[in-house]
């Protein structure tokens, strides 16, 4: 997708954080914008915020881990707006932060139920619509940093799990529909300004059990804090986006300077290739040359 202006994006957790900062990003672009979230409250603020800037947005209820829910929300979207260009599928939820070894089933129940199969819920509900828009059709999944490198300094395990499929779906995803010029990103952001804790909290069901500690402590392994730039701000994520689609990238990354951190997961997996071919020579296996 090149042209963005006219066509119709759907944003899921759009009424807070990133979703926000997508929703805005994509309005300014001259989109339509469905701003879903669970929180219909918040998805009608940032509807407002968008219309008040001059956009065109409307707002829609939505639970991504209901099959009912989705299914409802894309048919209202589509007979509103007439089809789907763009998917956003960021909804997301941090459910616990502490050791493995201190989530519950339940927490772990919780995050994926959200964070992975509400991605894949979301995209079979909206996959009709964008079929019969491509090749003017494209798919965001939010993901995270997390979902590329397991060095993050706090223990929310389950969450970097979650991201971590949320990658590989999305990379799988991209491969299948393209030949239906069907474009997939996938959003990896650093860290954002955001209230993840708070909305996750407001939103996790009786049924997964009390949500977590709202407090976070991120430090750089030494007790000190992360810089103060790499905190961005949400409004800053939607612009990087649109760039990223225009361009049609599979991983859309919003901090250059965590690469280092990436290079080092990636080298260390190749030195561990380097292991293996070791391993494979006949003195390793203790024959003869």
């Amino acid at each position: 997708m090149d042209d963005l202006n006219g066509r119709v994006a759907v944003v899921t957790g759009g009424g807070s954080g990133i979703g926000r900062g997508l929703a805005l990003g994509l309005a300014a672009e001259g989109m339509t914008v469905a701003v879903a979230d669970i929180q219909s409250a918040n998805a009608e603020a940032v509807a407002g915020e968008i219309a008040s800037a001059g956009g065109r947005a409307f707002a829609v209820e939505v639970d991504v881990t209901s099959v009912e829910s989705l299914a409802g929300a894309a048919e209202r979207i589509v007979a509103e707006a007439g089809g789907v260009n763009l998917l956003c599928a960021n909804a997301g939820v941090l459910a616990r932060i502490a050791p493995l070894a201190d989530h519950s089933l339940a927490d772990w129940e919780y995050t994926l139920s959200v964070n992975v199969m509400g991605i894949v819920k979301t995209v079979a509900a909206f996959l009709p619509a964008l079929r019969k828009s491509a090749p003017d059709a494209h798919v965001v999944n939010t993901a995270s940093l997390g979902g590329l490198l397991a060095e993050v300094q706090a223990p929310i395990g389950a969450y970097i799990a979650s991201k971590y499929a949320c990658v590989g779906y999305s990379e799988m995803l991209r491969a299948e529909l393209a030949s239906a010029g069907i474009g997939v990103s996938v959003l990896c952001p650093g860290m954002v300004a955001s209230n993840l804790l708070g909305t996750s909290s407001a939103n996790r069901p009786e049924a997964f059990g009390a949500q977590a500690d709202p407090r976070l402590t991120m430090g750089d392994g030494d007790g000190g804090a992360p810089p103060s730039d790499w905190f961005m701000p949400a409004e800053e994520v939607g612009p990087i986006v649109v760039r990223a689609i225009r361009a049609n990238r599979l991983h859309v990354l919003t901090h250059p300077q965590s690469r280092p951190l990436v290079e080092r997961r990636f080298r260390a997996m190749l030195y561990d290739f380097d292991f293996a071919a070791e391993a494979r020579t006949p003195s390793a296996r203790g024959e003869e040359p």
